[in-house]
């Protein structure tokens, strides 16, 4: 199931990465701006994570019970309800940029920049509610391949059309930062479009209409009882990097630029641990649903086991490869030292962070899903932010990203241990 999620998430990750690979080219400040836009874009994009979490788990469970006409009515029901939430958020967001980002400690000669962009994204951003939760909808029925193409084929249109607006040919005009997010809207319509068709027409897995209001409120209680928690566990991951945006740009633009380069690279070289948080959870409920506690024991120990060995060889080719990479993204030497410093000491860190994410994805899968918000708040708030600002003060740049592994470590070994206990008391509970 994990395989072709891999595929597509390589392509769905590189929407982000091409985007600053092509905004870097510009200069300093447009690369500095569009690092500021990561926080706030993936507090939206964790939103759609968290519905897309609750409607997987949820559907998986109908779908393992044999329940398919409950199941229908609430992939419709999510869809509808991942289209309003994030509507309002981004309208919301919208009105409020100014603000926003100043709090972050954006300078006033970047924010141009950053209105051309998020202006733009916001809008994006609900047309990319439909395919993540739609994408959900398929992972739960089992189906990771159409998943992985619908994503892939996002990427791939994002990938062409980005020097084409940003630096413009023949009667399209140049439009620089803003012509990344005009990039990915087209990409994003075009995925909602696909996947809205795909899951009416060809499969039948949604209603071919709209919920009544009645409809839609019951089934939106099952899956916000689990997409809540879970997109508030996701939502805290931006907060804290928000934070830690912040305490950066008391470092300079040069400094916020190697970070938001870094935070791309580490969304790409992750890609397995997220795609396995992807596939991982329908396994998981589809077991639970069917009593088979002891392949949901074997499922999580197995990816522990793979997640630490995978992240670790990740981290050395990173090591090997971090004069390259930061050269590529970084026009000035200042800049690029600091990138190369990031891609030597956070990787290290991944395999621990990829037993995080798996646990939190599985806490979510067994419905769980307030244990999940409470060992995010763990390990945000008692670990992450606390440690990386406590060894910034005292070691700068690099001791905000060893502390960032630190973190990683004392947090992965709570979340296993969480995990275990978690799933003896469901088993019981289950056998009773």
């Amino acid at each position: 199931m994990t395989v072709p999620m891999i595929i597509g998430m390589i392509m769905m990750m590189s929407f982000g990465l091409i985007d600053t690979f092509f905004v870097s080219l510009l200069g300093t400040e447009p690369l500095a701006a569009i690092s500021f836009t990561f926080p706030v874009t993936f507090t939206l994009i964790s939103l759609n994570i968290g519905l897309g979490i609750g409607t997987s788990a949820v559907i998986a469970r109908l779908a393992g019970q044999g329940k398919q006409d409950g199941a229908r009515e609430t992939g419709s029901g999510a869809l509808m309800l991942s289209f309003i939430m994030v509507g309002i958020l981004a309208l919301c967001g919208g009105f409020s940029i100014d603000f926003v980002f100043q709090l972050l400690g954006a300078q006033q000669h970047l924010m141009p920049h950053i209105h051309d962009y998020m202006e733009i994204w916001y809008f994006a951003s609900v047309f990319l509610a439909m395919p993540m939760v739609g994408n959900s909808i398929l992972r739960a029925r089992g189906d990771t391949k159409t998943p992985s193409i619908i994503m892939a084929t996002g990427g791939g249109i994002n990938a062409l059309l980005d020097p084409l607006f940003i630096f413009g040919l023949g009667p399209v005009p140049a439009m620089g930062i803003g012509g990344a997010a005009l990039a990915t809207l087209i990409s994003w319509i075009v995925c909602s479009v696909w996947i809205l068709y795909l899951l009416a027409r060809q499969r039948n897995y949604i209603l071919p209409r709209l919920l009544t209001v009645k409809e839609l409120a019951e089934r939106s209680r099952s899956i916000l009882h689990i997409a809540l928690p879970a997109a508030g566990a996701n939502m805290l991951t931006p907060i804290a990097g928000a934070i830690l945006t912040r305490v950066v740009a008391g470092y300079g633009e040069e400094a916020v630029a190697a970070w938001g380069v870094g935070s791309r690279l580490e969304s790409f070289t992750t890609i397995v641990v997220l795609a396995l948080s992807m596939s991982l959870p329908p396994f998981i409920s589809q077991n639970m649903g069917a009593n088979c506690i002891g392949r949901v024991k074997d499922a999580y120990w197995l990816i522990v086991k793979f997640v630490l060995a995978w992240q670790l060889f990740i981290s050395v080719v990173l090591w090997l490869c971090s004069g390259l990479l930061a050269s590529l993204f970084a026009k000035e030497q200042q800049v690029a030292e600091l990138i190369q410093m990031f891609l030597v000491i956070v990787p290290l860190g991944y395999g621990l962070q990829g037993i995080v994410i798996l646990t939190n994805s599985s806490l979510n899968a067994i419905h769980l899903p307030m244990s999940a918000l409470v060992l995010s708040v763990i390990r945000l708030f008692v670990f992450f932010v606390p440690i990386t600002i406590t060894m910034g003060v005292f070691y700068d740049l690099q001791g905000i990203f060893t502390g960032a592994v630190i973190a990683n470590l004392l947090m992965a070994v709570v979340s296993v241990y969480w995990f275990r206990r978690s799933l003896r008391v469901v088993s019981v509970q289950t056998h009773e």
